[in-house]
């Protein structure tokens, strides 16, 4: 592996360092979790998307930029460096929009893939229920077949940002004689549509980022289905394979994540020889990720299949970001439980800290990852992951 860039990439990175120093804004957007910072954070998605920064890794017959791996890895670690807002349509961009760009008709294209790309159009992901999360072969949410479309009935739960999404894209089960992977159907449906019931969860951090989404006859188009019908699993394996994959889960946003929290740690604390080895092991981690994504892009480049390298990288960098912020709150101590200390740092670190944990369980619970991981990389028997 030749981690020595081209002269075409160098250049690729100083465009892209120059355009964000020119146009990052110099004050933080308000939270994604009030529509005012939808609104704000939408105005920078459209900004990106005129610069051609929307989805660089996009083919750009879709809209994209077109780069390969190594060309996006090198986009976000500028993206990060360079304290960029957050992305807001992580679940569009990431996830929806490749799976449309490989499964998709070209209608369903042209409908839906610019409104990812501008950020016009919101979406969350209907996959986990009440009774299904890590097993998601066992959801259980009914698509009636008909003349005209599917009939939906049933309640997906822990939807990202739903409250504010204008699309859904969604598993159900089409064969009601089915079982496990057989027989599921993935479409898309529309939030505004009257038979959609969005209940936000009020999570202990204070926010609700989270939803449970009640479906009551909702009718979905076979327009909206994505892919054959009844092969929903293989459609949406392509969605948890780009979910484990994220683009701004990168080594570069890991250390910017620990230059934050290490500001936070008292001044009579800085000097004191176990919090500085406690830095050093999290630097050694964020390094042997950073390796690590080195290597999968390597194999990416070279068109090879990433295996179970995939399931490393997620339960590294899941596992990673929790004890970056956990570091971090143990640091500040009792002060870290007050709700105005440290001004608005604190709180979000908390935030960070709890959403983190969420990491475990999506894209594939770390417990499955484990189980992968020692079934198809160390040839253990099943279940003897630990």
């Amino acid at each position: 592996m030749d981690l020595t860039l081209t002269p075409a990439e160098s250049e690729l990175r100083r465009e892209v360092a120059s355009w964000l120093e020119r146009h990052v804004p110099a004050k933080a957007l308000p939270s994604a979790s009030i529509q005012e910072g939808i609104a704000a954070r939408q105005g920078w998605e459209r900004t990106l998307y005129d610069a051609g920064f929307a989805a660089v890794d996009w083919p750009t017959e879709f809209g994209g930029r077109g780069l390969n791996p190594i060309g996006t890895a090198i986009f976000y670690g500028e993206y990060v460096r360079s304290g960029a807002p957050d992305r807001l349509n992580r679940i569009g961009l990431g996830l929806c929009g490749p799976t449309l760009i490989e499964w998709g008709t070209p209608e369903q294209q042209q409908l839906w893939l610019r409104g990812i790309l501008t950020g016009d159009d919101l979406w969350c992901q209907g996959f986990s229920e009440p009774g299904s999360g890590s097993d998601l072969a066992s959801l259980t949410t009914r698509g009636d077949v008909g003349e005209t479309g599917v009939l939906i009935n049933g309640q997906k739960i822990w939807t990202s940002h739903s409250r504010f999404a204008s699309w859904m894209f969604a598993l159900v089960r089409t064969d009601p004689d089915s079982q496990r992977h057989r027989g599921l159907t993935l479409l898309m449906i529309d939030m505004s549509d009257p038979g959609v019931e969005v209940r936000p969860i009020r999570q202990m951090n204070g926010g609700a980022d989270f939803s449970e989404v009640f479906l009551t006859d909702v009718v979905v188009p076979y327009a909206h289905v994505i892919g054959p019908l009844g092969q929903g699993w293989q459609v949406a394996m392509t969605t948890l394979r780009h979910e484990r994959g994220s683009g701004l889960n990168t080594a570069d946003h890991f250390a910017h994540l620990l230059r934050e929290v290490c500001s936070l740690i008292p001044p009579d604390r800085r000097d004191d020889p176990g919090v500085a080895e406690q830095v050093g092991e999290l630097v050694e981690q964020i390094e042997a990720y950073r390796y690590l994504s080195l290597r999968t892009t390597s194999r990416a480049v070279l068109g090879r299949d990433l295996g179970p390298q995939s399931y490393m990288g997620k339960l590294w960098w899941s596992q990673l970001q929790t004890r970056i912020c956990q570091f971090g709150l143990d640091q500040l101590g009792e002060d870290a439980l007050l709700a105005d200390s440290a001004g608005d740092i604190v709180p979000g670190l908390r935030a960070r800290y709890w959403l983190s944990r969420a990491a475990h369980i999506y894209a594939g619970a770390n417990e499955i990852q484990r189980d992968v991981i020692s079934e198809r990389s160390l040839g253990l028997p099943k279940g003897r992951a630990s």
